[in-house]
């Protein structure tokens, strides 16, 4: 039996642990899905392994941890774009949803979410939808790792008739991948707006009691924060820490509308931010005071949101945005720098997902989740500095390779778990009918 299954051999090793460093001249040996050794180059091409794969011109660094997204939304793409979050919402998403969640839809829209993530160097996903039980089973198929936050609306849905039966059926399927070793399952409470205070403190005390992951869109506008207050008098994050809703399970999702007694309530608790910058800028809500969380000791994740509010799930164009508006908004070219984005989208992410000893970055024992980005292109020369590359000159399509525990999910620029002419059929199929139905809602 050879020592190693797989040796890659990069031109540039970007292992985030020790931080901010470009190793040149090493190789990454995984055995039976994990990271076994770093080795120097020649040594590793002398190793018995069952496959040696040399990656030239590429960089190879941990997969990027995508810690917001609805999957499903991707047949969404473009449907209802330039128009503000709550119009958004009410006049285009929530009736659209109604007409056409189903299985079928969540089916063939996580099935298009997820090769797009996976070709542009996501490894890990936290998404919250309708039918997770249908996502799920798009993940297990596709080899991607996921944390899948089963939503919690005290509306009927097309999934559930109210929120004790979100919670019921979520639980269900915490139960079904107990044991899965790439699929999690949390809660995914929607929002203060969307969710009373009686669920909300029973998604408290069962997060508590089962060590389970909590995801919730909170503070994503200025006006969502003024209604909370009009309301009943909290603001929204207050509202959480009254009901037991905060802590270090919970990521925060958007953040834009915060005050100093907000970023500190935040850091008393010890939950995590995942900053959506895209989609933020997009809808004109608001943008999240990453440098300033960071200086807090928050840890901030990144997350891409939805296509329907994205357009893309291309990890790379958040590094960039979150880079580039971090510095606008704090006034300081140095706020966000290009290490800080990485280290958001590997590290931050991981620790946000309570795997920082499995995933985030290139250590051995962990997890052989691994990206090679293809650097060859006149974009990325000359190569004065490798961060600064990847996140200001990069495309979103650099991503040639993926593996997750090992397993080959992209190589040399193809899918190697789904069919690109099956996902582009299925689509076609959507547009046509919910093209139809849009009409109908502008008429």
């Amino acid at each position: 039996m050879p020592d190693f299954d797989t040796v890659l051999h990069p031109e540039f090793l970007i292992p985030m642990v020790p931080r901010r460093e470009v190793m040149t001249g090493h190789s990454v040996a995984i055995r039976e899905g994990r990271i076994t050794a770093i080795l120097p180059r020649q040594e590793a091409q002398d190793a018995d392994a069952g496959e040696h794969i040399d990656l030239p011109q590429c960089a190879l660094m941990p997969g990027f941890i995508n810690l917001h997204c609805h999957a499903a939304m991707s047949l969404l793409r473009g449907y209802a774009d330039d128009v503000p979050l709550m119009t958004w919402l009410q006049r285009y998403i929530w009736p659209t949803e109604s007409h056409f969640i189903s299985e079928d839809f969540v089916r063939d829209g996580s099935d298009l979410a997820i090769a797009d993530l996976l070709m542009s160097g996501t490894t890990t996903l936290a998404d919250q939808y309708f039918f997770p039980e249908i996502t799920a089973e798009s993940v297990d198929r596709s080899g991607l790792r996921a944390l899948l936050t089963f939503p919690v609306i005290d509306v009927e849905t097309a999934w559930a008739r109210d929120a004790e039966s979100c919670i019921n059926r979520g639980l269900a399927l915490r139960d079904q991948y107990r044991d899965h070793d790439r699929i999690d399952v949390g809660f995914g409470p929607h929002s203060t707006y969307m969710v009373s205070e009686k669920t909300l403190s029973r998604v408290a005390m069962l997060a508590e009691e089962l060590d389970a992951s909590i995801q919730i869109h909170l503070h994503e506008t200025r006006e969502e924060v003024l209604t909370s207050v009009e309301r009943s008098g909290l603001r929204p994050i207050d509202f959480l820490e009254q009901v037991g809703l905060l802590g270090p399970r919970t990521q925060c999702v958007h953040m834009t509308a915060l005050g100093e007694q907000d970023i500190e309530t935040v850091a008393t608790h010890g939950a995590h931010v995942v900053h959506c910058p895209r989609s933020n800028l997009k809808l004109g809500s608001g943008i999240c005071p990453v440098q300033k969380l960071l200086d807090r000791g928050i840890n901030v994740a990144l997350g891409t949101d939805g296509a329907a509010s994205n357009n893309r799930l291309n990890m790379l164009g958040e590094l960039q945005t979150a880079s580039l508006i971090g510095k606008s908004q704090h006034g300081d070219a140095k706020a966000v720098d290009a290490w800080t984005a990485l280290e958001m989208a590997t590290l931050h992410g991981a620790s946000a997902l309570g795997l920082e000893e499995q995933l985030g970055s290139i250590e051995v024992g962990k997890s052989a989740d691994l990206i090679a980005l293809d650097l060859s292109g006149l974009q990325h020369l000359p190569r004065h500095n490798l961060a600064s590359s990847l996140v200001y000159a990069s495309s979103g399509n650099e991503v040639k390779w993926s593996w997750v525990a090992g397993k080959p999910l992209v190589t040399a620029g193809k899918l190697q778990t789904l069919d690109y002419t099956d996902l582009a059929a299925r689509a076609g199929h959507w547009s046509e009918q919910l093209g139809a139905f849009r009409t109908t809602l502008e008429s």
